[in-house]
């Protein structure tokens, strides 16, 4: 009997031993109720607990943690439905109101996140929803932050993993992109073409312009040159006239030689000519000829100032 009573008390010492005594893991935060009210919050490390009259209430996970959100329909603003899931970072900064402030933590989470999905989306249209993540992400995080903020719950980050069109509005979608995408190169094609056609004209009006240029300058060079031929014939006929009338029969030997050796020159390049007779003799040529060299020596000697010495013209034959 007696050895009874003393298991039973030793077994007593170890219940109330083990309700006396409480290690908190890192990472956690107990809650502990007298009488079932809430009192304090044991942080990680060894505590001591008054048996029966204290209790652990709630054990609460203080690290963070990753909600994921299953996947819904939502409806956009311009009546598009798309698929859309995501994950959700949060963390419990007080224990006591995380423990008592809402019946489930990841419950109510879960629904306020997949509720303000339904609301941001909502005010988008189908292009904005799929091209501002990142502004969908803000906004949610901002709302959810600020409703779970009474339960002592910190909400780190919420990502959309993944925003699913219909098929068949992706494939409408698709055609669209490469209707967009030929339209773009139609338009750099007809825009080359448009370049081409016009550098092409620029350069054509350039080369006309040049042309235009070299054949007034043509122009005006034969015009000068015609002038200054003109020039020296008149010149040319002043001296022998006045070589005539100085009674100088050389000059007019210059004259008569040098029609003579043009009207050879015509009848030779005549296209009907093959063959070429001469009815005079050589001799008389010659004559002229001297007469011109005779021409020329007087005409050098009144340019160095000297007086012209008198010669007696040659015979014309």
């Amino acid at each position: 009997m007696g050895s009874l009573f003393a298991l039973v008390l030793i077994v007593v010492a170890v219940v109330v031993l083990v309700k006396l005594v409480r290690i908190v893991p890192q990472g956690y935060e107990w809650t502990v109720e007298t009488f079932g009210k809430y009192t304090r919050t044991l942080s990680p490390g060894l505590h001591f607990l008054i048996p029966v009259y204290q209790t652990v209430g709630r054990k609460m996970n203080m690290m963070e943690q990753v909600l994921d959100v299953p996947s819904q329909d939502v409806i956009t603003k311009d009546n598009a439905v798309v698929r859309v899931d995501g994950v959700v970072f949060y963390q419990v900064l007080d224990a006591s109101k995380a423990a008592y402030e809402v019946a489930n933590l990841e419950q109510a989470s879960l629904a306020l996140v997949m509720t303000n999905i339904r609301t941001v989306l909502g005010s988008m249209d189908l292009d904005e929803s799929l091209s501002k993540r990142d502004a969908i992400n803000a906004q949610l995080l901002r709302v959810v932050d600020e409703a779970t903020h009474p339960w002592g719950v910190k909400v780190n980050r919420i990502e959309i993993k993944d925003i699913a069109p219909p098929r068949d509005l992706v494939d409408s979608m698709a055609r669209q992109m490469k209707a967009e995408r030929e339209k773009r190169a139609n338009i750099l094609e007809a825009e080359g073409f448009k370049q081409a056609a016009i550098l092409k004209a620029d350069g054509e009006k350039q080369s006309a312009i040049l042309a235009a240029e070299g054949k007034k300058e043509a122009a005006f060079r034969e015009a000068e040159a015609r002038i200054r031929l003109a020039e020296a014939e008149a010149k040319a006929t002043t001296m022998v006239s006045d070589a005539i009338a100085g009674g100088n029969v050389n000059a007019l030997n210059y004259f008569v030689a040098n029609k003579y050796v043009e009207a050879l020159k015509e009848m030779a390049n005549s296209p009907n000519q093959k063959m070429l007779l001469l009815p005079m003799e050589a001799t008389g040529i010659l004559g002229s000829l001297a007469g011109i060299a005779e021409l020329a020596k007087e005409s050098l000697a009144q340019q160095q100032g000297g007086a012209p010495a008198r010669t007696t013209p040659p015979a014309m034959r």
